[in-house]
């Protein structure tokens, strides 16, 4: 579990470090030939050095007697200034040592997801998540589900740099499945960062 955790935070940094780097070079000069940078897509112009396009994600964790550990990377277009849409997925563990038995968890998902943004730091979120959880009956029996989530709330963005910003969001469940490992109406808070490129 250390290994998968290590590699999948590795990928993470790896390509936001590689994406980055590539953004502040336009030639290479390597030896007795030139790397030249990919010219940009069609939805960048002059205009809009920055894009379309925003990265991000989260990274969530809890220790002690029940521990989790969770990442939350994203891509995601802007449709207009105000307006844009996305995917993320999601991968969770979690260790349970609450009962006589430990527990342990893989869970994994995505979702689809949209913001409308009033003024820059203040938007509207609407989200479709589909989630594959274990769940577990009795300390010996358990299955796993794919449980639907759709999230309304709103979210504040702070810059932190040019092309960074921080979020804070707070979300609650409207489909209130019966298959939900969560209290009904039990807010979701997440804090994550974005970078755009």
């Amino acid at each position: 579990m250390k290994n998968f955790i290590i590699i999948c935070l590795g990928v993470l940094f790896i390509i936001t470090g590689t994406i980055s780097l590539a953004s502040e070079h336009n030639i290479l000069d390597q030896g007795d030939y030139q790397l030249e940078e990919v010219p940009p897509p069609a939805t960048q112009s002059k205009k809009d050095p920055v894009g379309r396009y925003y990265y991000g994600g989260s990274l969530g964790m809890t220790f002690g007697d029940y521990s989790r550990f969770s990442v939350t990377p994203l891509v995601g277009y802007k449709i207009s200034p105000e307006l844009s849409a996305g995917i993320e997925l999601e991968y969770e563990y979690i260790k349970d040592k609450r009962y006589s038995s430990t527990l342990e968890s893989h869970n994994y998902g995505g979702s689809l997801f949209s913001q409308y943004r009033f003024i820059p730091e203040l938007y509207v979120h609407t989200e479709f998540k589909l989630m594959n959880y274990e769940i577990y009956y009795t300390l010996t029996d358990s299955k796993r589900e794919v449980v639907p989530f759709i999230f309304l709330g709103v979210g504040y963005s702070k810059p932190i740099s040019k092309n960074t910003w921080f979020n804070v969001q707070v979300l609650f469940d409207v489909l209130q499945d019966n298959d939900s490992p969560y209290d009904d109406w039990e807010p979701f808070v997440s804090v994550g960062v974005g970078v755009g490129f």
